[in-house]
């Protein structure tokens, strides 16, 4: 029972584990090491390792009162790995309430949130959100692109790098890329928080950032975002912000170092031809393109 006690002293930080070696010499220490290893990985309730380990003992190993159980070295070692694994799995099941989703490239996914509110992702973005207290406190946070129909109730925040969204029930797309933050409000009114300034946007308003700086958008009046329907739209929007949204519906790499990219792009790509999406952007900006493997380079026609 010696060694038992001093096992609870080294997991309780009341023993080093210079001191429990000099103790137990013979003892074999590199299972002890990864049960303490992984029991650090996890934040669970606070439990008195003792009590624990007695209360197991009277559950699972009671004899007749004649009796007197040994249990040596090993046989602790697999009782605390059996514990170990009760309290990780006790954890995802009753304390982790994050739920989080995530879309790969040209991969979109639908959403139903607890309240019923629904989340379009576009590719390549990622949502998360708690769902302990959901029904007052919708908050979300996300990284990417998402179209947002929003049932009515509790304020519906989405959080993100660039800026912040509120709403209590409407229809809303945010994008958020590198250098890029764009919210459109499809209907009802959204806010939108950025650097600490608050915008309200009512139905055909668009909010944009480019490179940190507030850029105006003329208003529009289309019922949902082109890419719900396998295509992405811009208006006046940088040839790199193009090129980003081109790598993130297909599986490839751009490179136009000899096309400036700063120059701003008005038209729209299809997501299901990779061919015809290259011809749509390059040939209204007056550029070639050539394909090799995955890799796709932009150049001038004179640089040719």
């Amino acid at each position: 029972m010696e060694t038992e006690n001093d096992i609870l002293k080294w997991f309780n930080g009341e023993m080093s584990t210079e001191d429990f070696k000099k103790l137990h010499p013979n003892e074999d220490f590199s299972v002890l090491e990864k049960l303490g290893f992984y029991t650090k990985q996890f934040d669970v309730p606070n439990i008195n390792a003792q009590e624990a380990f007695e209360d197991f003992k009277v559950k699972h190993f009671k004899k007749e009162e004649t009796k007197v159980l040994s249990l040596n070295f090993k046989s602790f070692l697999k009782i605390a790995a059996i514990l170990l694994i009760m309290l990780t799995s006790s954890y995802f099941v009753f304390f982790n309430n994050t739920r989080s989703y995530a879309t790969k490239i040209a991969q979109t996914e639908t959403l139903t949130l607890p309240d019923n509110s629904q989340v379009i992702l576009n590719a390549k973005s990622s949502l998360s959100f708690s769902k302990k207290n959901w029904r007052s406190n919708r908050t979300l946070n996300l990284d990417g692109e998402a179209y947002f129909m929003v049932s009515k109730g509790e304020k519906f925040t989405v959080n993100t790098d660039a800026g912040s969204v509120q709403v209590l029930g409407t229809q809303f797309n945010i994008k958020e890329r590198k250098n890029y933050f764009e919210v459109k409000c499809y209907e009802g009114s959204v806010s939108v928080t950025q650097n600490g300034k608050t915008t309200l946007l009512t139905l055909g308003k668009t909010f944009r950032v480019v490179n940190g700086d507030i850029v105006n958008i003329k208003d529009f009046n289309i019922k949902n975002p082109a890419w719900l329907t396998q295509e992405s739209t811009f208006e006046n929007v940088p040839l790199w912000q193009v090129i980003d949204e081109l790598e993130i519906q297909y599986d490839m790499t751009i490179t136009a170092k000899s096309i400036d990219t700063s120059k701003l792009f008005s038209g729209s790509f299809t997501h299901t031809d990779q061919n015809i999406a290259l011809q749509s952007v390059t040939i209204p900006l007056n550029i070639n393109y050539e394909i090799i493997d995955k890799q796709v380079e932009f150049y001038s026609y004179e640089s040719n």
